[in-house]
């Protein structure tokens, strides 16, 4: 029987789209299939977009696409029970923005419609269909659509690829819950608030103690009219935390160095959903085979540098490699397509980015770091800021006293291990 399309891609995120859009663009007859009413309706809250990626789709993205705020300020806190050690930084000509994702990928999801791609929204695959010991197509709500090659983007909770063992079940050290809010808040208060002009963003980060000692971070961006607020914690802090999933969004937004940033501000979205965080080491080996592909969060592209998240910018350069691998494999009917596949990966560079930090999942995982460094670090910073009618000591004394109370051999031994990952 004839093919319906020669690409059946399932869910229209980052990585489907860019998958659809490159390969409608080389004249491929694509098919993107997302299970929402429209693209980016079960992506909840909003993130942060590296442009160098989609400037090489769209050049002149930034006149069209519905962006937020073009982040300027960027701040690291560690936090402990009771206060924050904060980094800031300012970069004005910074190459990122917050985005919406409900408002980005229906914009994004119109590139590869108008590019020729066909979109199908509302509507849940079932199952794929096998012919052969080959995927041949999928069954949507009873109906059989073939196709030549099915790309699966279906994010990290990949039902359909685990369902048929395409892919194994991650481990859950891997996979991370986040907990997700969108709060309304008026412009002139985000500005006066995270100290910006007009169009300028803020973009923060948290690590520390947001899940007792377990490993978690947190992250506040804000957008036009709104913030987007979470936290992301592996399913085995989540499963071992001191309090329930439910209530680890609540306990970071009461932090005394969070609360005065949501002052005013009112909840008008909230939600989960999983995320990668394997890095580099938990990418399934067989990325494609007879009749399918695995791009996105499927792939476990998702990358946690320690400073910052890298999700849709590798989502993307995944997408990438997969039209690039589908394309060639039409003029090369006889290369197995994940060779050509691997070829895209390697040569691109979201492979070297999984590489360079391939040891960091361990080095998060480690619990005492969540506590240990961010006690320390306030402490140092207490001693330092303190005046009283005594004379301050110098400034190593203050460190080395401090670092003996932590233990000198275990801080060191984390700083060689941050310095090999990082």
């Amino acid at each position: 029987m004839a093919d319906d399309f020669d690409i059946i891609i399932v869910g229209a995120g980052i990585a489907g789209t860019t998958c659809a859009l490159l390969c409608a663009r080389a004249g491929l007859s694509v098919l993107l299939i997302e299970r929402g009413e429209q693209a980016g309706s079960k992506n909840l809250s909003g993130g942060r977009l590296y442009g160098y990626a989609l400037r090489e789709l769209i050049p002149d993205f930034t006149d069209h696409a519905p962006l937020e705020r073009q982040v300027i300020h960027e701040s690291f806190s560690l936090l402990t029970d009771t206060g924050a050690t904060t980094l800031s930084h300012q970069q004005f000509s910074s190459p990122s923005w917050s985005i919406l994702r409900a408002r980005f990928d229906p914009w994004f999801a119109g590139q590869a419609q108008a590019a020729g791609a066909e979109c199908l929204f509302g509507v849940t695959v079932d199952t794929l269909h096998t012919e052969g010991g080959r995927v041949a197509g999928v069954i949507c709500e009873g109906e059989l659509l073939r196709s030549h090659i099915v790309v699966l983007a279906e994010g990290a909770n990949s039902l359909l690829a685990e369902q048929r063992g395409l892919v194994p079940k991650p481990p859950l050290h891997t996979v991370g819950l986040g907990i997700k809010e969108t709060l309304s808040l008026d412009p002139a208060l985000i500005e006066s608030r995270f100290r910006l002009n007009e169009h300028e963003g803020s973009a923060w980060l948290f690590s520390g103690h947001l899940c007792g000692d377990n490993p978690a971070g947190g992250f506040l961006y804000t957008n036009r009219q709104s913030l987007s607020l979470g936290i992301v914690a592996p399913l085995t802090s989540v499963r071992e935390g001191p309090v329930a999933a439910s209530n680890l969004l609540s306990r970071f937004k009461h932090h005394p160095a969070v609360r005065p940033l949501l002052q005013g501000a009112e909840t008008v979205e909230y939600g989960a959903h999983l995320v990668p965080e394997g890095g580099f080491r938990s990418i399934p080996r067989t990325r494609a085979g007879e009749g399918w592909i695995l791009v996105g969060d499927t792939l476990r592209t998702c990358i946690n540098t320690g400073a910052t998240i890298r999700g849709m910018d590798m989502a993307m350069l995944s997408g990438q490699a997969a039209a690039r691998a589908l394309i060639a494999a039409r003029s090369a009917p006889g290369q197995p397509l994940l060779t050509l596949y691997n070829e895209q990966l390697q040569q691109s560079i979201l492979w070297q980015q999984l590489k360079r930090y391939q040891h960091l999942p361990s080095l998060l995982q480690r619990h005492g770091w969540y506590q240990q460094w961010p006690s320390f670090c306030q402490a140092v910073m207490a001693d330092l800021s303190r005046v009283d009618a005594g004379v301050n000591p110098p400034l190593w004394r203050t460190v080395f006293h401090h670092a003996r109370q932590f233990g000198l051999r275990r801080l060191g031994a984390d700083i060689f291990r941050s310095l090999r990952c990082l």
